[in-house]
């Protein structure tokens, strides 16, 4: 399964790392250089929550942004019947 949303599609983001050397110029030295750089990738905060999708009740993941907006329909809880005492 792919680590998007379900809801709103949000899915990981592509970036680079930057690694730097160097004193600043403010603190007296001759400046910072790039050194390095590496790929990286950022992942949404998925969550697996229950919700109601077409009528049925299953797991989806959501991201957070979305459960905080609202978009999940939450199924309804459920009823347990109460045990009978076996001394009545």
């Amino acid at each position: 399964m792919a680590r998007t949303c379900e809801l709103t599609g949000k899915g990981s983001i592509k970036g680079r790392r930057i690694i730097r050397s160097g004193k600043p110029k403010k603190k007296g030295g001759i400046g910072t250089h790039i050194t390095k750089t590496t790929k990286r990738r950022w992942m949404p905060n998925l969550q697996k929550v229950k919700a109601v999708v077409n009528g049925e009740t299953r797991y989806v993941q959501a991201s957070t942004k979305a459960i905080k907006k609202g978009l999940i329909a939450k199924p309804p809880k459920r009823k347990h019947l109460a045990k009978q005492s076996a001394t009545s």
